[in-house]
């Protein structure tokens, strides 16, 4: 049996048991730290978890061959993602992962046509999926606590704020062109609170729906348009360019482009923030798991893969804010708000779709607290001199009422 010697080296913190298929149940580790328990149904899940725990530990849930021992899911991912992050290395993972690195450039590919093909693989599934868990606003991104009691509005609504504030949009009537507007939150709140004019891409026919569907009831029509557009398409210079957790679908061969599309879309006077996941330990390479079943195409990546495209375009970098564990809140709370929800869920679709969630809430959460991985903000300019020389600016913006 492969499994068990794997596991007998690996944890070292906390305990994992692991019930088998002939009924033995096996503890590991056993000293401070999480604790949590699987079991496996056949033999075949425990030699494909021995081999690819990457991939097959979320396959094996969705199918029900592996299911948590006497503790819920997100603790057993979490015994996994302390000892892994620890000691970590799984030696057949390692392999896998540096294939997979090797393969990136190939992998992560996103011509205009796979790019909208790898965007209705998640976002165009039914809206009515995402406001069982998301907050009223329908912001699908890292929100902004400050405290971490905030409601997920709230931290939200703060984030919309937090933005706004290094956008500098100073008077109203600046145009925003927003690369990735989702189901058109962000771009009604910036028209509707800072009065801007704002056009935003997507490439979901569904977010698309939504958001022109809003922006209508809203009665901000004619301050607001959304488009379904790929980023390289556009050709008009702006005052102001935001992209809110769109990066990670770019991919790391049109790094370039995305910057110097960024550069061209802005007036000599325009400001520019970019919002994106990342990794605070270098480059790797995509869960596979993740790759396949979620975002396709997508990659979080290294600030050490970001900064030569930025420094490229000839950008200045004139702010980047490091957000560590806002997203592991912001996920917390997803997480079980899906969980409160998920018998409407499971009747909206089925099963294996509920279980394919909840295994990406709560393994992303679990790579926010162990895995290094983190949210960056990059405010951009074309001129050393557009924004303010300290960060004074963006505190007075964000404690500011809102213009009427």
């Amino acid at each position: 049996m492969l499994l068990h010697p794997l596991l007998s080296r690996l944890i070292r913190i906390g305990t994992l048991t692991v019930r088998y298929p002939d009924g033995q149940e096996r503890r590991y580790g056993g000293g401070p730290g999480p604790s949590g328990g699987l079991t496996l149904k056949n033999w075949h899940a425990a030699r494909r978890l021995a081999l690819n725990p990457g991939l097959a530990g979320g396959e094996l849930y969705m199918n029900g061959t592996l299911e948590p021992l006497r503790c819920s899911l997100i603790e057993v991912i979490e015994v996994f993602a302390v000892n892994l992050a620890e000691a970590g290395h799984h030696p057949v993972s390692d392999m896998l992962d540096r294939l997979r690195r090797l393969r990136r450039w190939l992998d992560q590919y996103n011509p205009a046509g796979r790019s909208r093909r790898n965007v209705a693989h998640h976002y165009d599934l039914d809206a009515r999926l995402f406001r069982h868990f998301l907050d009223a606003d329908m912001q699908y991104s890292c929100a902004y606590f400050r405290t971490g009691a905030e409601t997920l509005e709230a931290a939200q609504a703060a984030k919309q704020r937090h933005i706004a504030g290094k956008l500098l949009l100073d008077r109203p009537g600046l145009e925003v062109l927003e690369i990735g507007c989702g189901w058109g939150g962000m771009a009604l709140a910036l028209a509707r609170g800072w009065g801007a004019r704002v056009i935003g891409l997507t490439l979901s026919a569904e977010q698309l729906a939504v958001a022109r569907a809003r922006a209508a009831a809203e009665g901000l029509a004619d301050r607001v348009r959304f488009e379904l557009m790929d980023y390289r398409e556009w050709r008009r210079p702006v005052d102001r360019v935001l992209s809110v957790a769109m990066f990670e679908a770019v991919g790391v061969p049109h790094y370039r482009r995305f910057f110097t599309t960024v550069r061209d879309a802005l007036k000599p006077e325009g400001v520019a923030l970019v919002h994106s996941i990342g990794r605070a330990h270098g480059p790797e390479a995509t869960n596979p798991w993740l790759a396949k079943y979620i975002f396709p195409g997508g990659y979080s990546p290294a600030l050490s893969e970001v900064l030569p495209a930025v420094e490229r375009s000839g950008l200045w970098a004139t702010d980047i804010e490091i957000l560590r564990l806002h997203y592991a809140t912001t996920l917390h709370h997803w997480r079980h708000r899906f969980a409160a929800s998920r018998d409407a869920i499971r009747a909206l679709y089925d099963e294996r779709l509920c279980r394919m969630f909840e295994f990406y809430l709560a393994s992303c959460e679990l790579a926010f607290r162990h895995a290094g991985h983190m949210v960056w903000q990059m405010q951009l300019a074309a001129r050393a001199d557009t924004v303010p020389l300290t960060r004074d600016y963006m505190l007075k913006a964000e404690r500011a009422p809102l213009p009427a």
